[in-house]
């Protein structure tokens, strides 16, 4: 898979302050850049289409950004010889391309209809909602008005995005801090993880040795068999849903039901008396789900949003543009 690299942002650090959600709007750009909508929408369809990892790479870039410091695109600041950003976080270093590239593509389309004005926290957040919608899930409100976050620190990262290992206990401690409720937290995952792939790393010690007893056998035996070489060849990777990995959905869910999830911190969604009705409630209600998801995505795209003078748009910021493929 080609992994397109990006545009990043070289800046300064500015303190950041808790977000006011009232100054952002759904017409921000209604007048300062009137065809942000269209353009938006016309190269996520392209890249989609072209690319159909694209989706997930740019979800889950999402949720990594909004999950450090709130949703204000410093996930894409560029490391400099004096500074280790989030992006220098090991756990940063399996983020798709596919997503940095979409941003990049819809800033240079921007930039070109409407120079300094639309940041890429607005971007990001609103081709992940686009992206969403494509290919099936539910669409949601996107309001706009964000600022680029000015601080972006490596060490900000550790016990803020989640890892594939980890217990419900530092799942949902996670997912507390961030101000969400299990529910909402069990809708995230699933959504999160209704699409997109996972490296084998991050589940062999479920598959080889002694197999994890929540696994299906037939999964695992699968699975051994896709990532009998991961340790040669670390990009080897399984579909987070093994059933419709391409299609937002509520069948994650009903694979957790059958011991099908590929990861054991979902499986622990099923496993574990807090989290379990939530799931046989998606498992059988997909528009429960959807809506669910829907609600706990408005929620997530406006944790501590930067407004007014606490980031840039672009106006005063030195922007680096690269497009190095990766093959």
């Amino acid at each position: 898979m080609a992994l397109p690299w990006i545009l990043l942002l070289l800046f300064s650090s500015f303190a950041s302050i808790p977000f006011t959600q009232s100054t952002l709007t759904l017409d921000y750009y209604a007048q300062t850049c009137p065809k942000f909508e269209d353009i938006v929408t016309e190269i996520v369809h392209q890249r989609q289409q072209e690319f159909p990892v694209t989706a997930a790479a740019t979800l889950r870039l999402f949720f990594h950004d909004c999950s450090v410091g709130g949703c204000d695109a410093s996930v894409l600041i560029k490391p400099t010889a004096f500074t280790k950003p989030e992006l220098e976080h090991d756990i940063n270093h399996s983020l798709a391309g596919d997503g940095f590239d979409l941003v990049s593509r819809i800033k240079t389309a921007l930039e070109l209809s409407c120079p300094g004005i639309v940041s890429c926290a607005d971007i990001l957040a609103s081709a992940t909602r686009n992206l969403i919608v494509m290919i099936g899930g539910p669409h949601y409100k996107v309001p706009l008005g964000r600022k680029d976050g000015l601080v972006s620190q490596a060490t900000s990262v550790e016990g803020k995005v989640g890892r594939a290992n980890e217990t419900m206990d530092q799942m949902i401690q996670k997912f507390q801090a961030m101000g969400f409720t299990i529910q909402e937290m069990v809708a995230l995952v699933g959504g999160g993880h209704s699409i997109g792939f996972v490296h084998c790393k991050e589940f062999a010690n479920r598959i080889f040795g002694k197999p994890d007893p929540m696994m299906n056998p037939k999964l695992a035996e699968r699975l051994r068999g896709m990532c009998a070489n991961y340790t040669s060849n670390t990009d080897m990777a399984a579909f987070l849903d093994v059933i419709t990995p391409g299609t937002f959905d509520n069948m994650l869910f009903k694979n957790l039901m059958k011991g099908l999830g590929v990861l054991r911190s979902d499986q622990l969604l099923l496993s574990d008396p807090r989290t379990r009705s939530f799931v046989e409630k998606y498992a059988s209600d997909s528009l429960a789900f959807s809506a669910d998801f829907a609600r706990a995505m408005e929620k997530l795209n406006v944790y501590q949003v930067k407004i007014d003078n606490q980031g840039e748009d672009q106006m005063n910021k030195v922007i680096i543009w690269s497009a190095v493929l990766f093959r």
